[in-house]
């Protein structure tokens, strides 16, 4: 783990000192999550669920939760206080409607995120990816000029020396099998504005395919030929460029022998994106395996507000790493 990288991560956090919403407050590690975000003062924390059953598990695992908030999803009077902000939100539900969702931990979270009674929501230790996707969707909804909810990775490589020394951005490895034309411009213009707002770099976003350029064709380099196109004149104050192979996208010596044309991107790209989700998985397993790379996230992207979904096989320590790039984003 680049500890320079979380150190500065959890310096940012702390000075943005956001409010941070767990709905699944009953697990014993997201307690010792928000136990140490309360500990160094890094935000406020809003823990969603029955408190009896949070204080049980806290009292049985010795969790210090002084200083944590909770909404009560058992209290009628709880989930009537969420009404007003949320319809002042948004016009999608009735009052009913937000009754009734909020009975539930994950959809109770997500409405205090639309209503701007938290700043994110952190969830997927005990839920699903689906489930998360879903309640945040629904609620929150997706960001403007977002067709698809999508992932990204950093990744911090030993021995690599790029634009952003040994670090990359890489996306979409966990959402989207495979994304047509449109999803993958909008996985394009997430993934560059994700790493503009979370690592403060000036993206330069590569398109990777088997081909340079026109150096070769196939239907499904027509897929990402149209995917530029799309991201490109939806906003042209992005760098996004290609098709391009990897080693076109990342080395400046072989951009100069394989691309006849003025790139901003190739060579110096510090955001790859896969074209489906079997390269993006195969991707970085083989630079997490053979160049001994740490790869932090999945981070979502393309909610209008920020969501954390956590691997259920996930320790504290990469939770944590999550939880400071939420609420890094959540700034």
């Amino acid at each position: 783990m680049n500890q320079q990288f979380i150190d500065g991560l959890t310096e940012r956090a702390r000075a943005a000192h956001k409010r941070i919403a767990f709905p699944e407050a009953d697990c014993a590690d997201i307690l010792r999550c928000a136990e140490q975000l309360l500990k160094d003062q890094i935000a406020d924390v809003t823990l969603v669920g029955d408190p009896n059953e949070i204080s049980a598990v806290a009292q049985s695992e010795g969790i210090n939760l002084e200083g944590a908030d909770y909404f009560d999803v058992t209290s009628e009077e709880a989930r009537a206080s969420l009404v007003e902000p949320v319809l002042a939100a948004t016009d999608v539900f009735k009052e009913k409607a937000i009754l009734r969702r909020a009975k539930k931990p994950i959809n109770a979270a997500m409405f205090l995120v639309k209503a701007g009674l938290a700043d994110c929501c952190a969830a997927g230790r005990v839920l699903t990816t689906g489930d998360v996707i879903i309640a945040a969707q629904t609620i929150i909804g997706l960001a403007p000029g977002v067709d698809a909810i999508s992932s990204i990775g950093i990744v911090d490589a030993p021995g690599f020396e790029g634009p952003e020394g040994p670090m990359l951005a890489i996306g979409d490895c966990a959402i989207n099998v495979q994304p047509d034309s449109e999803t993958l411009a909008s996985i394009a213009i997430s993934s560059a504005d994700t790493v503009a707002g979370l690592l403060g770099w000036e993206p330069r976003v590569a398109m990777l395919a088997f081909s340079t350029d026109g150096s070769a064709e196939h239907e499904s380099i027509d897929v990402i030929r149209e995917g530029i196109r799309i991201a490109q004149e939806r906003r042209p104050d992005l760098a996004i460029d290609g098709e391009f192979q990897l080693d076109t996208a990342i080395n400046p010596v072989t951009a100069s022998r394989k691309l006849k044309r003025e790139s901003k991107v190739a060579g110096k790209a510090n955001v790859l994106i896969f074209p489906n989700i079997h390269a993006g998985n195969i991707g970085v397993k083989l630079i997490q395996t053979f160049g001994h790379a740490d790869a932090y996230g999945p981070v979502l992207q393309g909610f209008a507000k920020p969501v954390c979904d956590f691997s259920r096989s996930a320790p504290v320590s990469e939770m944590m790493g999550n939880i400071l790039m939420l609420l890094v984003r959540a700034a």
